[in-house]
């Protein structure tokens, strides 16, 4: 049985077209492979604590040495690391705010990326002393963006910042960059039949990769 941790980060609801992407990746999975169980998490419905002094102070202190306050300090982040170390795969629904993530999916790779629970630090390892303690799990990322242009050879490409920062992000959830999928919707502010046709586009790819990788 695979376990999809299922996370949407857009400040819209019913109009959000990556919630519609995600929702539609999740969906055609469930029903290519119903026996499949989805943990779900909405970062706008509870969006996750930022990071604080006392936080940092928790995350750093062994854990049997940590008071009720700290315990509390990293309740919410306990909760997220337990949910993502139980999933297979990761689907992520977010838009691009200002050509980077929105702040509640940037505050809960903040949660989740944590010394002892998703990384190790040893400066034995000279100049790379933070090592991954997760592996093994894929990464699906469903984007809406309102302009275009964004990928390799686009004339926005150089301000993609979204696509890039959970790339190397994704490392610490246990997903090697052979393992990320991303599939956008562009043209959005515009309105017209290029966003309509990216959309049909994206929507189309999205059953495809779902159906397919459920399957296999």
């Amino acid at each position: 049985m695979t376990t999809i941790l299922h996370l949407d980060a857009s400040a819209r609801r019913g109009r959000s077209i990556s919630r519609a992407l995600s929702q539609t990746f999740v969906d055609t999975w469930l029903a290519a492979s119903p026996g499949d169980h989805v943990i779900r998490r909405d970062l706008t419905i509870d969006p996750p604590p930022h990071v604080t002094e006392e936080w940092i102070a928790a995350a750093f202190t062994p854990s049997m040495q940590r008071d009720t306050a700290m315990q509390a300090a990293l309740a919410w982040s306990d909760a997220a690391i337990d949910e993502l170390v139980a999933a297979d795969l990761i689907v992520i629904g977010t838009p691009m705010y200002n050509y980077g993530m929105p702040s509640s999916l940037k505050a809960w790779f903040d949660q989740v990326v944590r010394v002892g629970r998703t990384f190790s630090f040893d400066l034995a390892r000279g100049d790379w002393p933070l090592e991954p303690l997760l592996a093994g799990k894929r990464l699906i990322v469903l984007s809406a963006r309102g302009e275009f242009g964004f990928t390799s050879g686009g004339p926005r490409a150089s301000w993609n910042h979204l696509d890039a920062h959970i790339a190397t992000c994704a490392r610490y959830l246990g997903v090697a960059d052979s393992a990320i999928e991303t599939i956008t919707v562009e043209y959005q502010e515009f309105g017209d039949e290029r966003h309509l046709q990216s959309r049909r586009d994206a929507e189309a790819r999205v059953r495809a990769l779902a159906s397919t990788l459920a399957k296999a």
